[in-house]
């Protein structure tokens, strides 16, 4: 056919209309030969393009997460205690899986070499993760990682620097990122070439990270290039100085031949200040001793303060109030800082029982600085040192001066609801109605307002106006769910019932409560939440947070419900109800039905069930409210240890612990025992039972007593005049303590409701 196209062509070659006919001809001949040819060349391009590398690896993952889903159990076992047993276990899981499920195989040798790096049996990891190949393509990352590690702990240089070359061109999504490129360029350094490494940190300084700058200053420093490794190392100092790694500077820079960091005296400053805000007290002293000594006119009594702040912090209260003395009468301080020595002074007074110089300062302070936050500071002060001197008259004046004052202060909230509850304590129900009506109307945001309409209600319920009442314990039921006083208030609506329901106007202007988050499904296309699933198969839950951490920007709820449930399965319920908490704050007021049931059991969790339930039982306590203890002392942390040295589930401080032993006698008893959630909760419960016989079986003066002593709570009760329970509880002088018994009977409530057959 060709071959008579082109005679053709060539018979009619001086034809140019004819030539361009033919032309067309042979194109529209090609077109249809080669059309079968182009269709399925499309379609082989439409494919590939519905099936990028991301989707190919979401395929691998999710075979790979289905084949080891029984891997879990015993990956969990071998990372917990890395027992012979355990490693056997996952070991021939590994060679049973080799032929028929490749991935979940190659992800048990994953978890066993991982396990062996824990136990510094490199090179049995790294043997390990040789059988781990056929997950290369979706962890391909941590294997290179890994086993850089390895060799960096072997000291081997050179075998980390062939590990890690091409990782970022080959993993630029990995979130590893930021540890191999120290774990390169320190290998860079020890294998004897600074100069590299530093090239190469030069590049990835952004965004700014305190240990990168470290290695940076090092490599330099290694390539006798002091200058600007010093200058690093100086930045370091002066502006990370909370950070780990300005105590390294400080010590590079004394290698360096700077026995004291030499920055600026505004460098020095800025350091101080950030040490002071830091609570870094010590510390602080120690760089502003010099600092004032140094001070220009015009920055000492600004240094001078901040010095004072960490000597006064540092119970260094005599040189402290000399400092504040000298502030408060130097005719150069502005009306600020003479108003924040007064404070200080007037807080020193406080603590030596002087009452007359305590009011004395404070009537200063109210002439010099009426408005300023230091006089609101000192006001809220002293109504709470006469709340502890049941001093109620005298509280209550201090309170209300402070919301008088700055309606829209800091405080004004809290110092209203404090004056309202103490005109309800001395007497005068009509007036506290009124106020407890206008914490709702000036307020209707704070976290006063489900008190105040249960305590509203309580004095419509005395003044006989039952369908007042109803209506305040039904908005407080609606709007605050299973808040401490909806409780409360529920109970009490149950016994006046919910006929002739009344409706104030100024219920209605209350906020409705917020609508709970509904996106907890994990998106099934999310590779790096479907990562995060498969290495949580593995036991590897750090790992598994790690990539949830950097799944979505914005934190939705799936993440949190899918981060609290790697945590739970690490045991670390602690974190879980951490995260689940700052998900969804408002938890408390919303229906069960409005949250999935996981979330709900990863804020309420029942660890060690069986061991709490039976020792709950042994001392007839009630198991939901043991389990609702806990969560309050520890959220279930089995190792917790308080600053006051109290250990374990419950909390109890080892002298406690070896005395109650001895009562039970439990022989070999010693402290560590108290971190064994079995020994903490059977001595636990134990002394909680004999607390809660010491108050007749309250259940509110024991959770008093179990947080803030029974000397203390006998002393509250004595000098309460209580109508009843409820009025004790809100007349908790400490706050932790009032909010520690009302959290605990809140949560003992949702337990119940949560687990009803127990």
């Amino acid at each position: 056919m060709f071959r008579s196209w082109a005679q053709v062509f060539r018979n009619n070659r001086n034809n140019k209309e004819a030539v361009v006919t033919r032309l067309l001809v042979i194109s529209l001949l090609v077109s249809l030969l080669l059309l079968p040819v182009g269709s399925f060349a499309q379609t082989a391009k439409k494919k590939k393009a519905a099936q990028p590398p991301a989707a190919s690896k979401l395929d691998h993952i999710h075979r790979a997460f289905v084949a080891s889903a029984d891997l879990k159990p015993m990956a969990h076992q071998l990372l917990e205690d890395r027992s012979p047993q355990a490693y056997a276990g996952v070991e021939a899981y590994a060679r049973k899986n080799a032929a028929t499920h490749a991935d979940a195989a190659a992800l048990a040798w994953l978890v066993l070499g991982y396990a062996r790096y824990l136990d510094r049996s490199y090179e049995q990891a790294r043997t390990s993760w040789q059988h781990a190949g056929a997950l290369e393509p979706v962890l391909g990352d941590y294997l290179a990682w890994l086993r850089a590690g390895t060799y960096q702990a072997e000291g081997n240089s050179i075998a980390v620097i062939a590990a890690l070359e091409g990782f970022e061109q080959k993993y630029p999504d990995s979130l590893n990122l930021h540890e191999v490129q120290l774990l390169y360029s320190g290998a860079l350094v020890a294998n004897g070439e600074p100069q590299r490494a530093a090239a190469y940190l030069e590049k990835h300084r952004q965004p700014y990270h305190p240990d990168t700058e470290l290695f940076l200053a090092r490599a330099y420093r290694g390539a006798d290039q002091r200058e600007k490794a010093a200058e690093i190392l100086r930045r370091l100092y002066f502006e990370m100085p909370l950070t780990s790694e300005a105590e390294a500077a400080a010590l590079d820079l004394q290698s360096l031949g700077e026995a004291r960091p030499a920055g600026t005296f505004e460098q020095r400053r800025i350091r101080a200040e950030m040490l002071l805000k830091g609570k870094r007290y010590h510390d602080a002293v120690s760089e502003l001793s010099p600092l004032v000594e140094q001070a220009p006119t015009e920055k000492l009594e600004e240094l001078q303060l901040d010095f004072a702040a960490a000597l006064y912090h540092e119970h260094k209260r005599d040189d402290a109030r000399h400092l504040f003395e000298n502030i408060a009468q130097s005719p150069s301080a502005s009306v600020v800082q003479k108003a924040q020595a007064l404070y200080f002074l007037a807080e020193l007074a406080r603590e030596k029982d002087d009452s007359s110089r305590h009011a004395e300062l404070i009537s200063q302070l109210r002439t010099l600085a009426p408005d300023s936050d230091w006089f609101q500071e000192a006001l809220l002060s002293a109504g709470n040192m006469y709340v502890l001197q049941h001093d109620y008259a005298s509280a209550s004046r201090f309170f209300a001066e402070m919301f008088q004052r700055q309606p829209n202060g800091r405080y004004a909230a809290l110092a209203h609801w404090k004056n309202a509850w103490l005109t309800y304590r001395l007497g005068d129900k009509d007036s506290a109605g009124k106020l407890f009506e206008e914490q709702l109307k000036l307020y209707p945001a704070s976290n006063e307002v489900p008190a105040a309409l249960y305590w509203r209600g309580r004095v419509a319920e005395e003044q006989s106006e039952k369908a007042t009442a109803r209506a305040y314990y039904q908005k407080l039921s609606l709007n605050y769910r299973y808040y401490y006083y909806a409780n409360l208030g529920r109970e009490r609506l149950g016994k006046l019932g919910l006929q002739d329901i009344a409706d104030p106007p100024l219920l209605e202007k209350l906020p409705a409560p917020s609508t709970p988050p509904r996106n907890w499904d994990t998106p099934a296309d999310n590779l790096r939440a479907q990562k995060a699933q498969l290495l949580a198969n593995a036991g590897l839950c750090d790992f598994a947070v790690k990539e949830l951490q950097g799944a979505s920007p914005g934190s939705p709820p799936w993440m949190a419900k899918s981060i609290a449930g790697v945590y739970e399965d690490q045991g670390s319920y602690i974190h879980a109800i951490d995260t689940l908490k700052h998900a969804v704050p408002g938890y408390f007021s919303v229906e069960v039905g409005q949250l999935p049931r996981p979330v709900w059991e990863a804020l309420f969790p029942r660890p060690f069930w069986d061991e709490l339930k039976r020792d709950a039982q042994k001392n007839q306590l009630d198991p939901y409210l043991v389990a609702s203890l806990i969560r309050q002392e520890s959220e279930f942390n089995p190792t917790a240890i308080s600053r006051a040295n109290a250990m374990g589930l419950m909390q109890l401080l080892p002298k406690v612990g070896k005395g109650l032993a001895k009562e039970m006698k439990i022989k070999r008893f010693s402290r560590d025992q108290l971190l064994q959630p079995n020994t903490n909760m059977q001595l636990g419960t134990h002394y909680f039972k004999r607390v809660v016989d010491h108050y007749d079986g309250h259940i509110e003066y024991a959770l008093a007593a179990y947080n803030a002593g029974e000397n203390r709570v006998e002393e509250w009760r004595k000098s309460g005049d209580f109508k009843d329970m409820d009025e004790f509880v809100e007349s908790i002088p400490f706050t932790e303590t009032r909010e520690y018994v009302q959290a605990i009977l809140r949560n003992a409530v949702l337990y119940r409701l949560l687990y009803p057959k127990g």
